[in-house]
C-alpha cells in the first residue's frame, strides 16, 4: 500500500489554518551545515482553544520534545520577550542535540566498521544480523567520543545555564508585572 503523504499535509495545513492565534508553532530550524541534522517542524498541533503550552512528541533527530508555545492575545511586551527567549532557547537546544546525535551515530558506525574490518569480519553476520562489538570495545569508543567533545559540551553547559538564568530572571519580572497589574487600582471610565 502506498503512503498517504498528501492527506497528512492536508491535515497539518488544516490544523494550522483553524488553530487561530493560540497555536503558533515555533519557527523552522534551518540546518546551518550540510552535515547538520535535517530540520523539520513537528506535525503535532494542540487543540485550537488551548490556553497552555503543549509538549509534542520527541523530535526524530534530537530526541527532545518540542514545546508549542501559547501566545495570548493580550501578551505584554515583557511576556513576549520571555516567550521569544524560551523559543530561541528551545530551538538552540534542539539543534545542538540533533547535530550532536548525528555526529555520535556517524562516528559510532565508523568505529564499529573499522574494528570489524580489523578483525576480518563483515558488517553482517552469517544469519544476516548486524555485527556488533562487545561492551569493552564500545566503552573505548564512548570514552574517546566524550573526551573529544569535552570542550563542546562544556561550552554547551555554560550557555545552557546562562540561558536558563536569563529565562528565570524574565519569569520573575513577568510574575512581578502580573502582581503589580492586579494590585494597581483600576482606572474608572468617566462618561462625559
Amino acid at each position: 500500500m502506498a503512503p498517504r503523504r498528501p492527506a497528512k499535509r492536508l491535515v497539518t495545513a488544516l490544523c494550522r489554518a483553524f488553530s487561530g492565534r493560540g497555536c503558533q508553532l515555533a519557527p523552522k530550524r534551518g540546518a546551518e551545515r550540510r552535515d547538520a541534522a535535517p530540520s523539520r517542524v513537528s506535525r503535532f498541533c494542540p487543540p485550537r482553544k488551548s490556553r497552555h503550552d503543549w509538549i509534542g512528541p520527541p523530535d526524530k533527530y534530537s530526541n527532545l520534545r518540542p514545546i508549542h508555545f501559547y501566545i495570548p492575545e493580550n501578551e505584554s511586551p515583557l511576556e513576549q520577550k520571555l516567550r521569544e527567549l524560551r523559543q530561541e532557547t528551545q530551538e538552540w537546544n534542539q539543534q545542538f542535540w540533533a547535530d550532536q546525535n548525528l555526529t555520535f551515530h556517524k562516528e559510532k558506525e565508523e568505529f564499529v566498521r573499522s574494528r570489524l574490518k580489523a578483525k576480518g569480519l563483515d558488517l553482517r553476520t552469517a544469519s544476516g544480523q548486524k555485527a556488533t562489538l562487545n561492551a569493552e570495545e564500545m566503552a573505548e569508543f564512548y570514552k574517546e567520543f566524550l573526551s573529544k567533545n569535552f570542550q563542546k559540551h562544556m561550552y554547551y553547559n555554560r550557555d545552557w545555564y546562562k540561558r536558563n538564568f536569563a529565562i528565570t530572571f524574565f519569569m520573575g519580572k513577568v510574575a512581578l508585572e502580573r502582581i503589580w497589574n492586579k494590585l494597581r487600582p483600576k482606572q474608572k471610565k468617566t462618561s462625559s
